[in-house]
This record gives structure tokens, C-alpha cells and sequence, in this order.
């Protein structure tokens, strides 16, 4: 019994030191389109953002020491601070990432050509964001609009589209009286982004 009670608090032992890396870890994946690794590669990134908070903690013990301000708090709220930190740490993450910063310097210094985004598709969209489109749908049909929202994968989602036109050849069809139309991401087989010069042509 005494064995089964010392490898449980062991195991919350664990728990509570990983608990700000999960927090952090959680906080990404909420915010970002990244898709959810494994569970060894959860707890992984759960340790990395776990010795990142306590890092961050220990430094501003240490500044606030030297500015004579002593810190004496208990395991709670040293636990609540550092769930915090992981908090703002997480979000740190996801404003970072979402606009491509890191790798953003790294290309400019030549070390990589990869963006920190989660694939292709959505680094289209995110370079094309200020774009009419033109969805070219199963059956040859094709779609001319404004993309309100968009699926951040090719193969799920939804597409939520403005001022629609179907497109006919070189004719235009407006759908009257409708102000936006869910297209299914599975219908699409190709998307055209359109240049300013091409969206002002097909609006005149």
C-alpha cells in the first residue's frame, strides 16, 4: 500500500511540474492550425515548454531579487505563477508562428526556405488574404467570390464565400439575393487567386 501511495505522488509530482508545459502546449494548439502530434510527442513539447517557464521564473526570482524585493511563496502559488507564464508563453507561440516571424529571419540569413506555417495550403492563404478567389468545383463549375472564411486543410472545412458570381465561360451569373455560400472544401479541386487587375475586371 505504501509503495502504491509513493508511486502516486510520484506520478502528481510529475504531473504538476509538466502541468505549465501542457497548459502552453494547449494554448497553441487552440490558437493555430498546427495539427496535434502523438502523445510521446505531446509530452515532449510539454517538457520543452516546461523547462522554458521555469526558466522565465527563475529569471525574474532572480531580477527581483536584485532589485531587493524577496519573493517567499508556497508550491500554490508558485504553481498558479507559472501556469500563467505558460499562458502568456503559449500565446507568445501563436502570435510568433501565425505571422511567420522565426522562420521569416532565418530565411533572410539563408539558414532554411520553409515558413512556420502548417502547410502549403494555408500559407497560400495567408499570402493571398486581401484576394478575390475563384473556385474551380467538381462538375466544372466554377465560383467567383470573396472568401469571408476557409478551411485551414484542403481535404475539410468549409469555404464561406461573398459576393458570389458563378462563372460560365466568360459570363458572369450574380446570385442574386445571396449574401454567402457554403462550399464544402471536398467539392473544390482547385482554387485561383485573383490579381487586383483580374478581381476589378470580372466586377466591372
Amino acid at each position: 500500500m505504501g509503495q502504491m501511495e509513493l508511486v502516486s505522488s510520484e506520478t502528481v509530482s510529475i504531473l504538476v511540474f509538466l502541468l505549465p508545459g501542457f497548459v502552453a502546449a494547449a494554448v497553441f494548439y487552440w490558437l493555430t492550425s498546427h495539427p496535434k502530434p502523438g502523445a510521446f510527442e505531446r509530452i515532449v513539447q510539454a517538457l520543452i515548454f516546461t523547462i522554458l517557464v521555469q526558466a522565465m521564473v527563475k529569471i525574474l526570482v532572480i531580477v527581483m531579487e536584485r532589485r531587493g524585493w524577496a519573493l517567499s511563496w508556497d508550491e500554490a502559488e508558485r504553481l498558479i505563477f507559472s501556469t500563467l507564464a505558460a499562458i502568456g508563453l503559449g500565446l507568445l507561440a501563436v502570435f510568433t508562428l501565425n505571422k511567420d516571424i522565426p522562420h521569416r529571419f532565418l530565411r533572410r540569413i539563408g539558414f532554411t526556405r520553409e515558413n512556420s506555417y502548417p502547410s502549403e495550403w494555408y500559407s497560400a492563404f495567408d499570402r493571398h488574404a486581401d484576394c478575390y478567389l475563384v473556385l474551380h468545383l467538381k462538375g466544372e463549375r466554377r465560383l467567383y467570390g470573396w472568401p469571408t472564411e476557409w478551411p485551414s486543410r484542403p481535404d475539410e472545412g468549409h469555404f464561406l464565400i461573398e459576393e458570389v458570381e458563378w462563372l460560365d465561360g466568360d459570363e458572369r451569373i450574380p446570385a442574386e439575393g445571396v449574401a454567402g455560400m457554403v462550399v464544402s472544401a471536398s467539392e473544390v479541386e482547385m482554387v485561383e487567386f485573383l490579381a487586383k487587375t483580374a478581381s476589378n475586371e470580372l466586377k466591372e
